[in-house]
């Protein structure tokens, strides 16, 4: 088993800049990659970006590329996501995932389903 702890949400301007981290514990070792999501109200689970456990090669939702990077710290298990400028229509709850399974399909690393272990979620809001 993995277990996930997000933090670093808040309330934020539009604008401003938040790090969410994601700290894993239990069987580390069976983690293949680490990726994070976020769901709006009313709406499904939108990928955000993920990193190799092991490589830390990266993919991101295209919507997000040059706002947003992930970055890992193996030696502290956890997974950053830090997140500038940041706009309303990020507004979200942000979930941290692990896949211990893994896959060399791109497009699998980048949806949900892909992930066995996820954390409880952190809210992160943008006023405007």
């Amino acid at each position: 088993q993995v277990q996930l702890v997000e933090s670093g949400g808040g309330l934020v301007q539009a604008g401003g800049s938040l790090r969410l981290s994601c700290a894993a514990s239990g069987r580390t070792f069976s983690i293949y990659r680490m990726g994070w999501f976020r769901q709006a109200p009313g709406k499904a689970r939108d990928f955000v970006a993920s990193i190799s456990w092991s490589a830390g090669s990266t993919n991101y939702a295209d919507s997000l590329k040059g706002r947003f990077t992930i970055s890992r710290d193996n030696a502290k298990n956890t997974v950053y996501l830090q997140m500038n400028s940041l706009k309303p229509e990020d507004t979200a709850v942000y979930y941290c995932a692990a896949d211990s399974v893994g896959t060399f399909d791109i497009a699998l690393r980048m949806t949900p389903r892909q992930y066995n272990y996820w954390g409880q979620g952190t809210q992160v809001t943008v006023s405007s």
